[in-house]
């Protein structure tokens, strides 16, 4: 399998979520660490620098490379909170989840307040369940 840049690292997620500057990000993040870990049943664990990612999935590309790399995860950047679920795919959920943006695979949310926590939970099971067939179990 091809690398990716961003691989998952040795680092702390606690440490990590612990340093984050903004408070309500740093609350929104451990609550964010619950949902996926109940969704996937895998623990957080840090890929690069930024973002907390839970399980394994096979990415393919274009080309027919492919690669292993996170099966759902999140970040608490600056602005937002973003979550990498592929959300473009539940148009009906997003509906019903509140104030938020969408980019190609993720989910841009400023605070976890602005949305509707049973509707993000289901578009976190949503999307493990639509990885589920590229899903790799660590061995």
């Amino acid at each position: 399998m091809a690398e990716m840049k961003t691989q998952p690292t040795g680092a702390s997620v606690n440490k990590f979520i612990a340093a984050v500057d903004n408070e309500q990000r740093r609350k929104d993040a451990k609550v964010v660490v619950k949902l996926m870990q109940e969704a996937t049943g895998e623990k957080a664990k840090m890929w690069g620098p930024s973002i907390v990612g839970f399980g394994l999935s096979k990415l393919t590309y274009a080309d027919g490379r492919e690669t292993q790399f996170l099966l759902i995860g999140f970040s608490p950047r600056k602005t937002d909170l973003v979550l990498y679920i592929g959300a473009p795919k539940f148009r009906t959920l997003l509906k019903g989840l509140g104030r938020f943006k969408t980019g190609k695979s993720c989910l841009y949310i400023k605070k976890l307040e602005d949305v509707d926590i049973d509707v993000l939970k289901e578009l976190i099971e949503a999307a493990v369940e639509s990885q589920a067939k590229m899903r790799v179990r660590a061995s």
